[in-house]
């Protein structure tokens, strides 16, 4: 355990010295909460309508800002040592494959989760200033530890592409594409009426973008529908790490091809 936190403090220390990468992911997670202040400005938020815009549009950057805050760390943890030479010595250590996996995920799950803590905070002032829903901060803790699940998932994936990445740039390319996976499920689930279907709320990512949905609308949907897709989520993010773990000991790591 020692290596492990070892590997993800000096990762997390070499992302926080990157200092325009941190204000870029900082200014990512703030953009819901600046872009919903600014509509809730124009728009009838008294209103049906004006209400149902502000909420969608909170879950869609919701969703969004779980993968924003990790991005830069995860193209540079993997793809971009393997770039610079700097994979290869630690690859060539005794340090198992595994929790050389495990302590830059850690790291990425780091800024993941500062990245939707920014956003969730954002929201939190943007709604007791504009009077929206008088339950909206309330809904937002009360479904947070199911939308917290998200960050460990959206870790995973950016860390998997990262190691299936031969250079920084083809990472950021691939990785900004996942960015876009949120935001188009969001859209989907707001603009279609497959919210009805129960078994949807177990899927991750549509689960955290229904169930937030129905709390900020005023709707609980229990402990049960928030468990079962959190577990579903972190199962997910456990499988893709050992995925990564099983790219690391390939030949194609070692010599670079």
């Amino acid at each position: 355990m020692d290596l492990v936190l070892t590997i993800a403090r000096k990762e997390i220390v070499d992302g926080l010295r990157d200092v325009r990468s941190v204000i870029a992911a900082l200014f990512y997670a703030l953009m819901g909460p600046l872009v919903v202040g600014l509509v809730s400005v124009t728009v009838s938020a008294k209103g049906t309508s004006g209400a149902a815009v502000l909420t969608s549009m909170i879950g869609i950057f919701t969703l969004v800002s779980a993968f924003v805050g990790g991005m830069n760390v995860a193209m540079d943890t993997i793809a971009g040592e393997r770039e610079r030479k700097s994979l290869l010595p630690l690859l060539l250590t005794a340090v198992p494959r595994e929790r050389i996996v495990i302590g830059k995920w850690l790291a990425v799950n780091f800024f993941a989760v500062a990245g939707l803590i920014a956003n969730l905070l954002g929201f939190a002032v943007v709604l007791a200033f504009s009077g929206t829903h008088s339950y909206g901060f309330r809904n937002l803790l009360a479904v947070g530890w199911s939308l917290f699940s998200l960050p460990l998932l959206a870790a995973s994936i950016q860390l998997f592409i990262s190691t299936a990445s031969h250079t920084t740039k083809e990472a950021q390319t691939y990785l900004s594409l996942v960015v876009f996976a949120p935001m188009a499920i969001g859209m989907f689930m707001v603009f279609s009426s497959a919210g009805k279907y129960g078994w949807l709320n177990c899927l991750p990512l549509i689960g955290q973008q229904i169930q937030f949905q129905s709390l900020m609308n005023g709707r609980d949907n229990g402990l049960i529908q928030p468990a079962v897709v959190s577990g579903l989520t972190i199962a997910l993010a456990m499988l893709l790490l050992i995925a990564c773990t099983d790219r690391l000991q390939r030949d194609e790591i070692l010599y670079g091809n």
